[in-house]
C-alpha cells in the first residue's frame, strides 16, 4: 500500500478548489472537505482557519494563474491581455467570481493582486487621471464578472455550455412580436453567439473608448 500523502495547505486548497466546483459554495464545508481528503475535520484546522480562509486562499489561487502581461506591450495591448487572462482563469472556476461578487472571498496576496496593479498601470501610462483610471478599471472588472454571470447562470453553469435554441425557443413562443418587435428580432440572434468571442468583442469595444480619452504619457526628455 502506498505510504498517505501528507496533509498540506494546497492540498487543502486543491481539494477545496475541486469540490466547490462540482458541489458549488453551498456544498463546500469542512466536514465534506475533510472526507473528500480521507482526514478527520479537526486535522483541516492546522492548514486553514475557517471556510473564509479556504475560499480567499482558492481565489488567490486562481487570480495567480494570471500570466502577467508583456511590460514591452502599448499600455492598451497589455489591458486587453491582463483582461483576457482574467476572463480565461475565472471562466475555468466559475464559483470564485461568485465568492468575491457576494463577499464571500477577497484577494490576499501580492501574487493575486498583481494582475489589478498591473492594468492600472497601463491605464495611467494611457495617462489617465486617478478617477479615469478608478472608472476604466470598474468598467474591466464590471465587462469580466458581467459576462460570466451571463454566460455561467450566475456563475452556477458549467461554464462551457453556451446558450442554445433550446434555451431561447420558450421565450419565442411567449413574445408578442406586436408588442415587443425589437426583442423577438433579437432572440433567435442570442444562440449565435459564443461566450468567449461575445467577451472579446465587448473588450475591443471598451478599450477603443478609452483610447478616445488616454493621453499618452510623453516620455521625460
Amino acid at each position: 500500500m502506498a505510504p498517505r500523502q501528507p496533509l498540506t495547505r494546497d492540498r487543502v486548497l486543491d481539494a477545496a478548489l475541486a469540490l466547490a466546483g462540482t458541489d458549488g459554495l453551498a456544498g463546500l464545508s469542512m466536514r465534506k472537505l475533510a472526507k473528500t481528503l480521507g482526514v478527520e475535520a479537526m486535522a483541516l484546522y492546522n492548514h486553514v482557519a475557517n471556510k473564509t480562509d479556504i475560499l480567499n486562499g482558492i481565489a488567490d489561487r486562481v487570480f495567480s494563474e494570471i500570466d502577467r502581461a508583456d511590460p514591452g506591450l502599448r499600455w492598451d495591448q497589455r489591458a486587453r491581455a491582463i483582461a483576457v487572462g482574467m476572463y480565461r482563469a475565472l471562466r475555468r472556476h466559475p464559483v470564485v467570481p461568485m465568492a468575491i461578487a457576494t463577499s464571500q472571498a477577497n484577494l490576499t496576496t501580492l501574487r493575486a493582486l498583481q494582475p489589478l496593479d498591473d492594468l492600472t498601470g497601463a491605464f495611467y501610462e494611457a495617462g489617465l487621471d486617478d478617477d479615469g483610471v478608478r472608472q476604466a478599471i470598474l468598467a474591466v472588472y464590471s465587462l469580466v464578472f458581467g459576462s460570466l454571470w451571463l454566460t455561467t447562470a450566475g456563475f452556477a453553469r458549467d461554464a462551457d455550455q453556451a446558450i442554445t435554441p433550446e434555451h431561447v425557443d420558450p421565450y419565442l413562443h411567449r413574445l408578442d412580436p406586436d408588442k415587443l418587435p425589437h426583442s423577438s428580432r433579437l432572440l433567435p440572434a442570442l444562440a449565435a453567439g459564443g461566450a468567449e468571442s461575445d467577451f472579446m468583442r465587448g473588450l475591443d469595444v471598451l478599450i477603443a473608448g478609452l483610447a478616445v480619452l488616454a493621453t499618452p504619457r510623453r516620455p521625460s526628455a
